[in-house]
């Protein structure tokens, strides 16, 4: 009967043991304030369940609002908004969350919006909204900034007053790490370059240069569909996503919505964008007065049709993320001071409020890495 019962345990602790957990890391850019730093949150997130809990943090680095993370998960690079410019370097141990800072680099201009990191770990990329150039940053052998940056101005204006001059504010790498996407609010186009990173200096123009946006829309953010044929961009100005058609470094444009009730005359700055994993389903954010989700289905040739309308059930969603089950979305209320959660039906892409929220002063990013 002992011996029985001695194999029962045995089994069930080795099925334990191969059971993947469902368990990831969670961190949280945030924008500081004069009463409070909560500098970067990071959090353990169930992605069956959407529990969470408290894991470490890293204070001291001022508005560390956007993430970047290697993709060996070892380092982590985070912008520091203001006049000053830089990006900060840290260490990262995936399995305990903890952050141990190594040092900063200048972003090439003020006001760094965005960060990425180039699938080799070589470069950072910048993305500088006040100055209106994006930046290239080495990465040393042991995850540090080097200061010897590649830094190129963009120029131009629009139409619209936030367009007097260029806003850089993303940069994002195709699929292939070749090349670099960079939305200008400021000049209305997606600027386009090529990637060499055995390069000193790694970002050329590619041909073409650039694509341009309706006049007036203001790209802000810009992604790129899971099989890496169609890309889209949501514009900060009219809430507008611009689909594409996407292959070898050239976007050809193919579809334009809006995204805001029809007839709407508000402010609406439009802020986010992501695709669920499966490919099925694309959100976008709108903040000022709307303060919801657009949610979108994409049908095998990436054209999109309008499924529904979520509330954000806060204030000014400035970012979101959907966790790599696709079973949850999150969205960062800048300011309400929390993280709002959202279950996701994958089949309908609809979403529901699950409750939970994650309290923290002014979340602005949200990146989901593996903690195992």
């Amino acid at each position: 009967m002992k011996a029985t019962l001695l194999l029962m345990l045995c089994l069930i602790s080795m099925a334990k043991a191969q059971t993947p957990s469902n368990t990831i890391n969670l961190f949280v850019g945030t924008y500081s304030s004069p009463e409070k730093n909560p500098g970067i949150q990071v959090y353990s997130f169930n992605t069956g369940t959407g529990e969470f809990s408290s894991k470490s943090e890293a204070t001291g680095i001022k508005n560390p609002s956007y993430l970047a993370i290697t993709n060996d998960r070892k380092h982590l690079y985070s912008v520091s908004e203001g006049s000053e410019g830089t990006i900060s370097s840290f260490s990262l141990n995936a399995a305990t969350g903890q952050l141990t800072f190594l040092n900063t680099a200048p972003s090439g201009s003020n006001g760094p919006c965005y960060v990425s990191v180039d699938h080799k770990n070589k470069f950072v990329f910048a993305g500088n909204y006040g100055g209106g150039s994006v930046a290239a940053i080495p990465i040393n052998a042991d995850g540090s900034l080097n200061s010897n940056i590649q830094n190129i101005q963009h120029e131009g204006k629009s139409v619209k007053p936030n367009q007097d001059r260029p806003h850089v504010h993303a940069a994002v790498l195709s699929p292939d790490n070749k090349y670099l996407f960079v939305p200008d609010l400021g000049t209305d186009k997606v600027n386009i370059y090529r990637v060499d990173v055995t390069k000193s200096k790694p970002l050329t123009p590619a041909n073409p240069a650039f694509v341009n946006i309706a006049e007036g829309g203001g790209p802000r953010h810009f992604t790129f569909h899971p099989n890496g044929k169609y890309a889209y961009v949501i514009h900060e100005n009219t809430g507008e996503v611009t689909a594409f058609d996407y292959a070898n470094g050239q976007l050809k444009e193919k579809q334009r919505l809006s995204m805001p009730v029809a007839g709407y005359e508000g402010n609406i700055h439009g802020a986010d964008i992501h695709i669920s994993p499966d490919g099925k389903f694309l959100y976008g954010s709108m903040r000022a007065e709307i303060n919801e989700l657009g949610i979108y289905s994409i049908d095998k040739k990436g054209l999109l049709k309008f499924v529904g309308r979520q509330s954000t059930l806060g204030k000014i969603p400035r970012n979101f993320s959907i966790d790599p089950t696709g079973n949850f979305l999150l969205v960062a209320n800048q300011n309400s001071d929390e993280v709002v959660i959202f279950k996701r039906d994958k089949k309908s892409g609809l979403l529901a409020d699950t409750g939970k929220r994650i309290s923290v002063g002014k979340p602005v990013c949200l990146k989901f890495v593996a903690a195992n």
